[in-house]
């Protein structure tokens, strides 16, 4: 099976059903009023950074792969282009997001 992407891997859909499963699960737990919203925002403000910071990392190991094995080297920077891309909509949508 040729991987074109994250959604190609069973892990990433596995991970997909679990999800669901545990949003159905969440949803019938009774809600907070005021708590879970003032910390779902905070907490959605730290979490965008932490994938802008793990976006940045998955370039830097890109471009070491890009240099230390050409094999990969049209594979990587290919790869390495989306998470540029990646990285700039997540910047944008913490810079947007009103919080």
């Amino acid at each position: 099976m040729e991987i074109k992407d994250v959604t190609d891997l069973v892990v990433y859909q596995e991970s997909l059903r679990l999800l669901k499963e545990l949003y159905e699960l969440a949803n019938k737990l009774p809600q907070a009023e005021g708590f879970a919203k003032r910390n779902s925002q905070k907490e959605f403000r730290r979490y965008l950074l932490i994938a802008i910071g793990s976006s940045d990392e998955i370039i830097t190991h890109l471009r070491a792969l890009s240099m230390i094995d050409e094999n990969f080297s049209v594979e990587a920077n290919n790869l390495l282009e989306e998470y540029r891309i990646l990285s700039k909509r997540l910047n944008a949508l913490h810079k947007t997001w009103v919080y």
